[in-house]
């Protein structure tokens, strides 16, 4: 069933889409912004209470009214006067909102198709934790993930990443529509229960155009043969899909499953917040202290460390040094694993070897030419080299590989954009809710004053600033791995314009 579009004004609201198009031309307005004016387009004339509203944008989390101020603030301004120079949304003191407007409910428009990749593509949905016992929950999803990373070492598969599989967690939706979004032609799903030192997994494969289940299988067996399963389970997929079964060489496995359990929980957090990253710190510390032969854990915890000099504004010193040593470790116990190798070559580029930082990128994609983080990451060091038409290549193929990423793919195609001088794509993309947040707006201002609309982009400085009192230019200069000169010149001369501490 197609989902119904809201004309008002020279506005048409898609909440299915989520796109707000004015004169057909898209608004940059953030998620909160879109599900609030849903909320209200769909209900004209009624007045919606706070309470409803603010459980529109937020579910299940408690916020403050004031962000619901701030939000419908911003909707006003984005939306501008109505034709007779009244508001949109007008306020009923002490109750909510309402809005004033006519609507005219159009059709549901089409969903954007994705082609499918001239390769078997698939995706893998989360399995579900079917067991009475929520802690479980970790477990069900780090089964899921292993099958991700399982399935995208084969070459001749393309394979949707982690995060956009993820979008789907908890929700009923006909897998051919799923399939759609994902521009994907096959879905594995399934169910995992864990007790009694025993798992059972359920898991089938579909073909999501015609229809068809070309495998399923039930195992039930102990829980120390977990990752038996999980190669049994990638073995009999890919002998499915390519007519013959190709081995990459074995991962590197944890010998402790509460370790496992504690990493599958920490990288959820490490991009969050700085409260977040401090709580997956702990985790990850943990995990390594009783497995210290398991080379993801190790990875992780140097991405760990990185994130927290380079957006989160904690001291270059140890978290530099150490963050090379884990990512090192990592690799040294499990070099078959494109997670270390691009974590690594991330790193190394900070450090300046660049020859050797070129190296680990070329190894991760040949190891695994379906990790979408490491074509995203590519892309950041390829703009700061100069090469930004092909950091715009590298970050696309990741939105690709990772239709529904995380919020840092956004920083970096936003920072790509400023690179090119697409300042107007760049602020669009920038001031997206998924990536409009401390570590970007530093962009964003520099985007905003390159378009001349300083008054802007001294407020996003402002912003920037509560949470980075202590950034310079300079010293963001000095350490980012900048290897071309007109493209360091290009980023500051933009900072400075934004009004951005020298």
């Amino acid at each position: 069933m197609q989902e119904s579009r809201f004309a008002f004004g020279p506005f048409v609201l898609d909440p299915g889409a989520g796109t707000l198009l004015r004169n057909d031309d898209p608004v940059a307005v953030g998620y909160r912004g879109l599900k609030l004016l849903a909320a209200l387009v769909e209900r004209p004339g009624e007045i919606l209470a706070k309470a409803e509203l603010m459980d529109a944008a937020w579910p299940g989390t408690a916020v403050e009214e004031g962000n619901l101020t701030v939000q419908i603030a911003q909707l006003r301004k984005l939306l501008g006067p109505a034709a007779d120079g009244g508001e949109w949304i007008s306020t009923v003191p002490r109750v909510g909102y309402r809005f004033t407007g006519a609507i005219e409910q159009l059709a549901g428009a089409k969903r954007r198709t994705l082609p499918l990749p001239s390769k078997p593509s698939i995706a893998v949905l989360p399995f579900v934790n079917v067991s009475n016992d929520p802690e479980q929950e970790s477990f069900a999803d780090g089964l899921t993930e292993d099958l991700i990373t399982d399935l995208s070492r084969s070459s001749g598969l393309f394979v949707i990443a982690r995060n956009s599989a993820f979008a789907y967690k908890a929700k009923a939706r006909d897998v051919r529509e799923i399939a759609r979004d994902l521009g994907v032609r096959y879905l594995l799903e399934g169910s995992a229960r864990r007790a009694a030192g025993r798992v059972r997994i359920n898991a089938q494969l579909v073909d999501a155009v015609s229809g068809e289940h070309l495998w399923a299988e039930r195992f039930d067996r102990s829980l120390e043969d977990i990752f038996a399963v999980q190669d049994e389970v990638t073995g009999k997929i890919v002998e499915a899909l390519l007519g013959r079964l190709r081995a990459p060489p074995p991962r590197n496995r944890p010998k402790n499953l509460e370790a496992y359990d504690l990493c599958v929980r920490a990288r959820k957090l490490i991009d969050d917040s700085p409260q977040t990253a401090r709580e997956a710190h702990l985790m990850l510390t943990r995990a390594v202290s009783l497995d210290p032969e398991y080379a993801e854990a190790y990875r992780w915890l140097a991405i760990n460390h990185w994130t927290g000099w380079v957006h989160w504004g904690e001291p270059i010193e140890p978290n530099r040094s150490v963050a090379l040593e884990l990512a090192r470790k990592a690799v040294a116990i499990d070099p078959h694993d494109a997670g270390c190798r691009w974590v690594l070559a991330n790193l190394l580029a900070y450090e300046r070897s660049f020859a050797e930082a070129d190296a680990e990128f070329a190894k991760a994609i040949e190891l695994d030419p379906n990790e979408a983080d490491t074509w995203a990451t590519l892309s950041d060091i390829a703009v700061l080299a100069g090469r930004v038409d092909e950091g715009l290549e590298h970050i696309r193929k990741a939105f690709r590989l990772n239709p529904l990423p995380a919020s840092w793919y956004y920083l970096t195609l936003g920072q790509a954009q400023y690179a090119a001088g697409d300042y107007e794509a760049a602020v669009e993309t920038l001031r997206r809710d998924e990536t409009y947040r401390t570590s970007s707006r530093r962009f964003l201002a520099a985007s905003l004053a390159q378009l001349g609309r300083l008054d802007e982009a001294r407020a996003e400085v402002e912003l920037f600033l509560v949470s980075n009192p202590h950034f310079s230019t300079r010293h963001w200069a000095e350490t980012e791995p900048f290897r071309d000169g007109a493209a360091l010149e290009h980023f500051v001369d933009g900072f400075r314009k934004a009004g951005l501490p020298e």
